[in-house]
């Protein structure tokens, strides 16, 4: 298998096995751990020794490389990324009943293109505390699937508009004709004896590579585990002697803002970093010079130029598939990336032999943002904002060209290394 072969493979397994944001933070721990690194608790104090080291909160997961010599003014090189994907959240008292039918009361999560999640095959996942207090990750098989109105009794056939995200996105999840074939039941069997819960839909349907040559993959939640893994694999490989500090930081909530305690406008960064400069014996006014040596890659999905919508995009910057990640800029700040940050990027896709593209905005349309702004506001450390561009972001299934999967991984490890 190609090197890009390879990631596609390792990047299905691990969209696969992270339904939820909870699960995408569980899985790069234990895989993390599996790799020599050290699980530490926020609650514990931690070591101050050079060493490999992870810490989960909730759905966000930090990593880093402590490595020998590291002193207080050691900069930092950090990969910023999100866990959480556009979708939809179960209610409190889920179960809705109508018509012989029962269904799912669910809330809109970010701004997912909701007509996409129509007649799939749909999972709960998410995370459940016990009696004692313990909190365990669970997921369902397809249990339900939210139905579209045939065409027969809407000859506009358009489930896109019109809708009203109330009544016509509760999943079908049974019939409630007898003890098993209810929403009380799949409940029941996912949570056991739970007494509190997060749970989420998740669309079960495996990633696949389709297209010419199978040059595509095609999968859910690559908007933004596409990042989250670059990162990891970067952690992975990053040398063990170098003059900064490595840092997977993958946060939550990006999606609904990221205002939250693991989400990128909170804490929990800062948290991290504090705790291991303390560890250092830095000073504020080491922490301070440490900022401004360091980088913030903001690795987030980006859009690739739609063919049959090219006036939706920039004339002069188009970024195509197989062209190598993309460098977001933006005036208006919605990306963080400046001249230096273009000649750092540009110098660490030149490191890993791979392309890439600018991508910009057209003026009419604003686009999204990501975690760079925010989390360079909160930090002060210098930002460059990138990713890989993909078609039908927020769809239930995106697609991405194996190449620039591939060559992301290459740029992000690239720049890790320094």
């Amino acid at each position: 298998m190609s090197t890009a072969d390879t990631i596609a493979a390792e990047f299905a397994q691990y969209v696969t096995a992270s339904p939820t944001a909870f699960h995408a933070a569980a899985v790069a721990r234990d895989r993390l751990v599996a790799a020599g690194f050290t699980a530490l608790d926020e609650h514990d104090a931690w070591p101050t020794t050079p060493g490999r080291y992870v810490v989960v909160r909730d759905g966000a997961v930090i990593a880093w490389r402590l490595p020998e010599g590291a002193g207080p003014t050691t900069p930092w090189r950090i990969l910023g990324a999100h866990t959480d994907s556009p979708g939809f959240r179960l209610k409190p008292t889920p179960v809705v009943r109508s018509h012989g039918w029962e269904q799912l009361n669910v809330e809109v999560y970010g701004g997912p293109l909701v007509a996409t999640w129509f007649d799939r095959d749909l999972a709960l996942a998410g995370r459940v505390v016990r009696p004692d207090g313990r909190v365990e990750l669970v997921a369902s098989g397809a249990v339900a699937r939210i139905p579209n109105l045939a065409i027969h009794l809407d000859r506009n056939g358009d489930t896109g508009s019109n809708l009203d995200r109330q009544r016509h996105l509760l999943p079908v999840v049974g019939t409630g004709l007898d003890d098993r074939s209810g929403a009380d039941a799949v409940l029941r069997d996912l949570l056991g004896d739970a007494v509190a819960w997060d749970l989420f839909v998740a669309d079960t349907q495996a990633p696949a590579r389709i297209g010419a040559g199978d040059a595509f993959l095609a999968s859910g939640r690559m908007d933004n585990l596409t990042s989250v893994h670059a990162g990891l694999t970067g952690l992975l490989a990053a040398p063990a002697d170098a003059g900064h500090i490595p840092v997977l930081a993958a946060f939550d909530h990006e999606e609904v803002g990221s205002a939250s305690p693991t989400g990128a406008g909170g804490p929990f960064l800062e948290d991290v970093l504090g705790r291991v400069r303390e560890g250092l014996g830095a000073s504020t006014s080491d922490a301070a010079r440490s900022a401004r040596g360091s980088w913030l890659l903001s690795s987030d999905a980006g859009h690739l130029v739609h063919p049959s919508y090219a006036e939706k995009h920039d004339p002069t910057n188009r970024p195509r598939p197989g062209g190598g990640p993309l460098l977001k800029i933006s005036a208006s700040q919605r990306y963080m990336t400046d001249a230096r940050g273009e000649a750092l990027f540009a110098a660490a896709c030149e490191s890993a032999g791979v392309p890439w593209q600018p991508f910009v905005n057209t003026n009419t349309i604003p686009g999204g943002s990501t975690i760079g702004p925010i989390a360079a506001t909160r930090l002060g450390i210098p930002t460059v904002d990138v990713g890989v561009g993909l078609l039908s972001m927020h769809s239930a299934r995106e697609l991405v060209h194996v190449d620039d999967l591939a060559a992301l991984h290459g740029a992000v490890a690239a720049f890790l290394a320094g």
